[in-house]
């Protein structure tokens, strides 16, 4: 935005929704209910017992410290930028593009929705524990069903009615503190003895889903009455009051039971309690807390992705919102019809595992994602909350541990699967309305390139970087499409034009080249573009070929067509001899308008040696070869002698050079017999695919002007030929041997 002088403040962050949720009803208390999960009440005792109390501090504070660094990061995105609906989903499409988004975005909505089940089955299990009367699946779909029709009715109904949970595991909790040892015991610092214990990693792998749940504040984002304040602060203070109790019941549980007694009783804490069924208030509180928190979150996240053009077209009614609040009501009972046929097949244990690995994906890009933007430090990225982008990448390092360290599979297959989802968005080739750091990223990784990209010619790892002087591309497909064959193993390729300057403004220009960009797109070509304007072409040419490139990293190589023109030919001329004196290959290709590159079957390379022209059009033929078009071709070396003598001489000198550079050539010595060169040529390339020959040097111009004509004249009845000039200081023998080897010039 441009400032016009006036007085009034622009804010640095556009607040959310008008009257939506604050701090505490919209992060706080989802992000801490979900936390303070199942896992503290059924498994705390089992890991002080395996570990003992420093060992559990510890992995209390591991643990921990992963998800506070994600919560770091979280609040340097949430400060940054106005996070709308769709939380975690929204944050991460809007730092690395539509396509990371959504190929993490579409696993985490599964995975909320099928946790969903996840905590009602656990829910119905221990309320069937408790009254046998009742049937396990039933209870499940009515509970489920009861969740989400609150959670359709609104978002602040849903989120006050998690208040009582919150009564019931404060009383639980107050209940487990002025409650009684079960047996005599003394504080086991080291848990039960290594005989009967589990490994330190093994606990930490039950343990850590604990600290998980800040997602469920980050996915209400939509709701929220200003997110930038109360995403950060919501979070931090859930991970924070976590903390604290997660430190202090770790030294309750030690001072009132034995290490055996813990692992072996999953409900210690009911036996401990001043009031045991708190406990079990407790357990059903916070299995109902965390499915509330899941189908709020889920249909949130499915109607950010529905919005955003990821789904499928016939999904894209899934974004429709309701009322004052814009409900997701459509996809909460999209939601719940997943969830209840995950409750109604009941056993999760499969699943499971993969479910947290999606949670743990999202942390893990998270981190990703503020790192980069941290570590680029662009002039669009600037957080009101701060964070070295070191801590940042710490987090995502952690997250990636943790996954394997809890279940290596499980951590496949969710990589697995967002890899399958990323590349069907990729080809979809959709685009976002928004910026995203991935061009920052890559500006970063050229700019270091470049700086390491010296100007000394480095034989082993030469490339033609070509650009096409093709005009206009679909006219002259061939150059276009015998570039991409040459240059497919890491080359740098351009596709340029000259237009009288008329037809190229500033706006044209760059119009002309998004078309023609999209046109090789469309046909497989991976390539840059360039569109100039001049009144003279041949003049145009020399210059964009003289200043373009960045650095160090220059096209070597130009190939342009064939011209016949006499009254165009010396400027056709001259332009040729002034890329060769400014350091660039020069290939002309005369093609066959009727049979072009034919069956692809077979390369004639008429030969003079491995050095300048031979050395170049070998690699060339090479490469050619080396790609799925001619993989199938053979290349034939020809060379002429003036006798049969000097054959044998020359086929044993061939087939020295032939298994040295180890390019498959098939060595082929003509004896002219006094026969002018053009007739064999004429007689021995007619049944050829592609033939090469090379160009003398332009020492003279009016001689090489001459030899040019010359050798147009000889080619005019060939299959499609490329003249080949070699000018570039790159030895191109060093290319082709890479030790030392004698090497004997043919003749």
């Amino acid at each position: 935005m441009v400032s016009t002088g006036s007085a009034e403040a622009i804010p640095l962050v556009v607040p959310g929704k008008p009257g939506g949720l604050g701090t505490f009803a919209g992060v706080f208390t989802p992000s801490i209910l979900t936390i303070l999960g199942v896992i503290m009440y059924l498994r705390f005792g089992w890991v002080v017992g395996n570990l003992g109390l420093i060992g559990t501090l510890i992995v209390v504070t591991l643990a921990t410290s992963i998800t506070f660094l994600t919560a770091l990061s979280v609040a340097a995105i949430a400060t940054d930028q106005r996070v709308r609906i769709g939380g975690a989903y929204y944050m991460i499409s809007r730092s690395l593009g539509i396509e990371t988004g959504g190929a993490v975005g579409i696993p985490l909505f599964l995975a909320q929705g099928l946790s969903v089940a996840l905590y009602t089955v656990g829910f119905a299990e221990s309320v069937a524990h408790t009254f046998p009367a009742l049937d396990e699946r039933t209870v499940g779909m009515v509970t489920t069903i009861a969740i989400a029709g609150i959670a359709m009715v609104s978002a602040k109904v849903a989120l006050r009615s998690q208040y009582i949970v919150v009564v019931a595991i404060v009383l639980s909790l107050l209940s487990l503190l002025f409650g009684r040892p079960v047996e005599v015991t003394e504080i086991e610092m080291w848990g039960a003895s290594q005989r009967d214990s589990e490994g330190f990693w093994v606990v930490f792998a039950v343990f850590f889903p604990a600290v998980t749940g800040i997602m469920a504040g980050v996915n209400m984002s939509g709701d929220l009455r200003d997110p930038a304040k109360s995403i950060p602060k919501g979070t931090f203070w859930a991970v924070g009051t976590s903390y604290v109790i997660y430190m202090t019941l770790p030294v309750i549980l030690a001072m009132r039971a034995d290490a055996l007694t813990l692992i072996e009783d999953p409900l210690i804490m009911r036996r401990i309690a001043f009031w045991g069924d708190a406990i079990l208030l407790g357990v059903w509180g916070a299995t109902l807390s965390s499915a509330m928190g899941s189908i709020l979150g889920a249909p949130r996240v499915l109607q950010a992705l529905a919005r955003d053009g990821v789904l499928p077209r016939s999904l894209r009614w899934l974004g429709r919102g309701s009322g004052r609040e814009d409900l997701p009501r459509a996809g909460t009972l999209f939601t719940l019809a997943l969830a209840l046929v995950a409750v109604w097949v009941g056993d999760l244990n499969m699943i499971a595992p993969v479910l947290t690995m999606f949670f743990l994906t999202t942390y893990g890009v998270l981190n990703i994602a503020a790192g980069v933007e941290g570590f680029l430090k662009s002039p669009s990225f600037r957080p009101l909350f701060k964070v070295h982008w070191s801590l940042s990448m710490l987090g995502a390092v952690g997250c990636l541990a943790v996954m394997f360290l809890i279940n290596a599979m499980a951590t496949l297959a969710a990589a697995f699967t967002v890899a399958v989802i990323f590349a069907w968005l990729e080809g979809r080739n959709l685009e976002g309305t928004w910026g995203d750091v991935r061009r920052g990223l890559w500006m970063a990784i050229t700019r270091l390139g470049l700086l390491h990209v010296t100007s000394e010619p480095d034989p082993k790892s030469w490339r033609p970087h070509v650009l096409v002087l093709s005009g206009a591309p679909m006219r002259r497909w061939h150059l276009v499409e015998f570039a991409a064959d040459v240059g497919h193993h890491g080359s740098i390729m351009t596709v340029a034009t000259v237009l009288p300057s008329a037809q190229v403004s500033r706006g044209r220009q760059g119009s002309l080249e998004k078309q023609i960009g999209a046109y090789l797109a469309h046909r497989g070509v991976q390539s840059f573009v360039r569109v100039v304007g001049s009144d003279d072409p041949y003049a145009g040419s020399r210059e964009l070929v003289r200043m373009y490139g960045l650095g160090s990293l220059v096209p070597n190589t130009v190939i342009l067509g064939n011209s016949t023109r006499t009254e165009t030919a010396r400027q056709y001329y001259a332009m040729v001899e002034t890329f060769y004196h400014d350091g660039r290959n020069v290939l002309i290709m005369k093609e066959d308008p009727e049979r072009l590159f034919g069956d692809r079957k077979r390369i004639d390379v008429w030969w003079g040696g491995i050095k300048g022209n031979g050395g170049l059009m070998l690699i060339l033929a090479y490469l050619l070869t080396t790609g799925l078009q001619w993989r199938q071709a053979e290349v034939r070396l020809k060379i002429v002698v003036p006798d049969a003598g000097a054959a044998v001489r020359v086929r044993h000198n061939l087939l020295t050079i032939v298994s040295q550079i180890r390019t498959d050539a098939v060595p082929e010595v003509l004896v002219s017999d006094g026969r002018p060169f053009e007739e064999i040529l004429a007689e021995s390339s007619k049944g050829a695919d592609l033939v090469f020959m090379g160009m003398p040097e332009p020492s003279d111009s009016e001689a090489f002007a001459t030899s040019i004509a010359r050798l147009q004249r000889w080619v005019e009845g060939l299959p499609t030929v490329v003249l080949v000039l070699a000018a570039e200081g790159t030895l191109f023998s060093e290319v082709l041997v890479q030790h030392d080897v004698t090497m004997h010039q043919g003749s």
